[in-house]
């Protein structure tokens, strides 16, 4: 049996639009700029779960946040992260209508998770694991070992899909086939092969 473990964020979505990262921190009156900076530099630690929301988007605005902006901008996030790529999607679709073994491992808060399990093309997705409910992240080994005994597989009967090597090399080092994501036919190509 072998298992695809697709990414999510600029795999089976589109990467986060510019001016939606613009709209969130003109929402809340903040430079666009300074924002976007603070939203990366403190992202991998609130993937994790070291930091909590609060903690999250106070230090994003680089000041203490409001209980109805924080709910505003975990909305506003969710909403940026919803666009699929159509591409990415189909081959999730044709490998479930074919009953492969599919699961999802992304790098995201809890509360993003929450948002994106709506989703249709996520909610088809048995199998799902998110950094932000595990306390661990990509690329570190134990997320991948963790995603394997979850699985009750062993690594090498899993492909890992993602955009960014680092998290492709750690799934490597894992035991696992690394596929780095390009384009959806570049995939669609790898994945028949």
């Amino acid at each position: 049996m072998t298992w695809i473990v697709f990414d999510y964020g600029s795999v089976l979505s589109l990467p986060q639009p510019e001016s939606d990262a613009d709209e969130m921190a003109r929402a809340v009156n903040t430079d666009p700029e300074a924002f976007k900076r603070r939203y990366w530099e403190h992202r991998l630690e609130f993937d994790r779960a070291s930091l909590t929301p609060a903690a999250y988007w106070s230090a994003v605005l680089g000041r203490p946040a409001a209980i109805a902006e924080i709910a505003r901008l975990v909305a506003m996030d969710v909403a940026s992260w919803a666009y699929p790529d159509e591409g990415t999607v189909a081959i999730l679709n044709d490998l479930l209508d074919r009953g492969g073994d599919v699961a999802l491992l992304s790098n995201a808060p809890a509360c993003v998770a929450d948002g994106l399990d709506g989703l249709p093309w996520i909610a088809a997705i048995e199998q799902r694991f998110y950094s932000g409910r595990m306390g661990l992240v990509k690329p570190d080994r134990e997320i991948f070992d963790r995603l394997a005994a979850e699985l009750d597989a062993d690594p090498a009967e899993i492909v890992f899909i993602d955009d960014r090597a680092e998290n492709v090399a750690g799934a490597e080092r894992a035991g696992m086939t690394g596929v780095r994501f390009t384009s959806a036919e570049a995939l669609r190509e790898t994945l028949e092969a």
